[in-house]
């Protein structure tokens, strides 16, 4: 078998009869054996897997339904499982009559090929009759809504038919609305007034000395002449002005601040007439 250029080249027929060798063998996909071009089909090599793949249908009579046939499988089996799981016989009719033109006196029968449907009134037609009056078209059908617009419209007529209640609800939400856009804008002013005075509060723990301007005072360097308009201002200035440059032409001065109204005094006799005589001797802050 072969040539000693090819030595695998050909193979031999597997019918037992036949052995004939072939240079193009055909290969059973059932039974997967080697066989001639006289051979190759199921029934010429007798393959006794010929069934395996099959594809058999029957159409049920009662329900006009395709029933596959399993190949390892008893059909009377198969056929019983379809009767009692799948058959309908009310299909029948569904599938076996067939459609006629609506138009009276048609006796055509519809089918896939002479079956046109009417674009107004979407019904199916032979092909004689497939124009509107041919077969007396309507017309397309009018879309119908649950929702009736001219009810709405004669509710609402009625509604501005009656101008009392209409003024009265109107006026009566006027009036809550109100009612609450001015209790919005007092809770706004309360909050912000304790806003202002927690900073205060704030500002003057945070300083330790509040500022003179709302008593009317205006603090003045006694080196350089220089007016500030808080006590803190003026320290600043001496520390950075006069202490911290070297420009120390005069005496060093130190400013005691009033715990109460935040005044400076350059004499500590000063300060002490001040509490006694303007906060009645308590310089408790």
């Amino acid at each position: 078998m072969g040539t000693p250029e090819f030595p695998d080249l050909g193979k031999h027929c597997s019918v037992s009869d036949c052995k004939q060798i072939d240079f193009l063998p055909f290969t059973c996909d059932r039974c997967h054996q080697v066989y001639c071009l006289e051979h190759r089909g199921y029934i010429k090599h007798q393959c006794p897997k010929a069934d395996k793949q099959d594809v058999t249908v029957v159409v049920c009579p009662l329900c006009a339904k395709g029933v596959r046939l399993v190949p390892d499988q008893d059909a009377n089996i198969t056929w019983e499982n379809h009767v009692n799981t799948d058959c309908d016989p009310s299909n029948y009719e569904k599938v076996t009559k067939k459609k006629k033109c609506p138009v009276q006196g048609c006796r055509e029968m519809l089918g896939f090929s002479n079956t046109i449907k009417c674009r107004d009134c979407m019904v199916d037609h032979c092909l004689k009759h497939r124009f509107g009056p041919d077969h007396k078209c309507p017309g397309p059908r009018k879309m119908e809504t649950n929702f009736s617009f001219r009810n709405l419209l004669n509710v609402s007529k009625k509604q501005e038919s009656k101008p009392q209640p209409s003024s009265s609800a109107s006026s009566r939400w006027s009036t809550g609305f109100l009612n609450a856009v001015s209790n919005i804008r007092s809770s706004a002013e309360a909050g912000v007034s304790k806003l202002s005075e927690v900073n205060q509060g704030w500002w003057k723990a945070s300083g330790g000395v509040g500022a003179s301007q709302s008593s009317g005072q205006v603090e003045q360097c006694p080196q350089c002449g220089a007016k500030f308009s808080s006590v803190t201002a003026l320290v600043d200035h001496v520390q950075k002005v006069h202490e911290r440059s070297g420009n120390r032409s005069g005496p060093k001065v130190t400013i005691d601040a009033c715990p109460k109204c935040s005044r400076g005094f350059q004499d500590p006799v000063a300060l002490v007439e001040h509490v006694e005589r303007d906060h009645g001797g308590n310089s408790r802050s």
